[in-house]
């Protein structure tokens, strides 16, 4: 198994184009045609993260964030990332990053921590926009199928719960060939009538390509016609955030303390909420406060998260519940979704969850 294929797998359930524009995850350091010998599974990439790939024979360190946020204009050592970098291509060991793709990724680590707290019923808390195009294309109704089969194999016609979406209206198409064609259907210079179907789909945005080449390969017309339209709906299997329910309303203080247990928390920070009972959760792992305005908008009983500056806990003590629980703490579980991802692959493939704690915060 090569190192490209383990990241072909990581990207196939949280692809790239779902990073937000700040972020730089994916390929850090290394060769992707190197055979793997081992995964070692981390939030952060440190020094001692590294020496414990290289005990445990480790060619690829996969974690959730980037080694590198930023460009290095220089690898002197200076610090612990410069060093990091050093080491790895050294030992000749590969870091790969899945960041915000896998937190904006259906099932990623806003669905994990749901699972882990028991929700029901989740979905995304704030979907995508601007992330889905419609594609149009006309074939001969003798083919319809075919096609139709090569668009949703692709990643097309997937809308919430349901796939294998599509509209298809029949009519009918001309045409007429000039020299050198080669027409399915009719006559070199003579205009040609054919009953087809108006085959309408969805498609993501960054599978357009794919579903494009997949359409031509079985479209059974010299030059298939085909539209591509963006759409501005939201897209609901990718966004920030994760709202859930749990089976029975619970007292505010069980829950946090559940949720201290749960995430093995050394402290919860909240807020005063005067509400009586918690079933709607919201959350989102790392730095979601973001989130909090459409939490509240949702009904959410409580939006838990990793970090809230102090300023934004006033003034919701009448509308939701707000708990605090540590960036490192809301995302450790990340490292459960990256085992299935490569175990699923490849069996064989030793993997290991990394031992280092990585958390620069420390309580007393």
């Amino acid at each position: 198994m090569k190192v490209k294929e383990v990241i072909d797998a990581l990207e196939r359930f949280a692809p790239l184009p779902l990073q937000d524009g700040f972020d730089n995850a994916g390929l850090q350091v290394g060769l992707t045609e190197a055979t793997v010998t081992g995964a070692l599974l981390c939030l952060d990439v440190t020094e001692e993260v590294i020496d414990e790939a290289v005990q445990r024979r480790c060619n690829v360190i996969v974690s959730h964030h980037p080694l590198l946020f930023s460009k290095l204009k220089r690898v002197t050592g200076d610090n612990y990332v410069e060093r990091c970098v050093m080491m790895a291509i050294q030992k000749g060991i590969v870091v790969y990053s899945a960041h915000t793709n896998m937190d904006n990724a259906m099932y990623g680590v806003n669905f994990k921590m749901a699972e882990k707290l028991g929700l029901r019923d989740v979905e995304i808390l704030e979907p995508k926009a601007d992330n889905l195009v419609k594609l149009v294309t006309y074939v001969p109704v003798s083919h319809a199928e075919t096609v139709r089969k090569a668009l949703f194999g692709a990643g097309c016609g997937s809308i919430g719960n349901y796939d294998n979406c599509s509209y298809n209206i029949e009519g009918v198409g001309t045409f007429r060939g000039g020299e050198g064609t080669h027409p399915f259907v009719g006559e070199v210079g003579k205009e040609h009538e054919e009953k087809e179907v108006r085959i309408e789909t969805i498609i993501p945005a960054h599978k357009e390509g794919t579903a494009v080449k997949a359409m031509l390969e079985v479209h059974p017309y010299e030059e298939p016609a085909y539209d591509l339209f963006p759409v501005k709906n939201e897209w609901s299997q990718a966004g920030a955030g994760a709202i859930g329910v749990l089976d029975q309303p619970e007292e505010i203080l069980s829950f946090l303390k559940r949720l201290k247990s749960v995430f093995g928390v050394s402290c919860v920070r909240y807020n005063n909420y005067v509400g009586k009972t918690i079933q709607s959760v919201a959350l989102c792992g790392g730095s979601g406060a973001f989130l909090i305005p459409l939490a509240i908008a949702r009904h959410a009983d409580v939006f838990v998260t990793g970090e809230i500056k102090y300023h934004e806990f006033f003034g919701h003590e009448n509308e939701i519940l707000l708990a605090e629980i540590g960036h490192y703490e809301s995302e450790q579980y990340t490292k459960e979704i990256f085992y299935s991802i490569i175990k699923d692959l490849c069996p064989e493939i030793p993997v290991y969850m990394c031992s280092v704690v990585t958390n620069p915060i420390k309580y007393l």
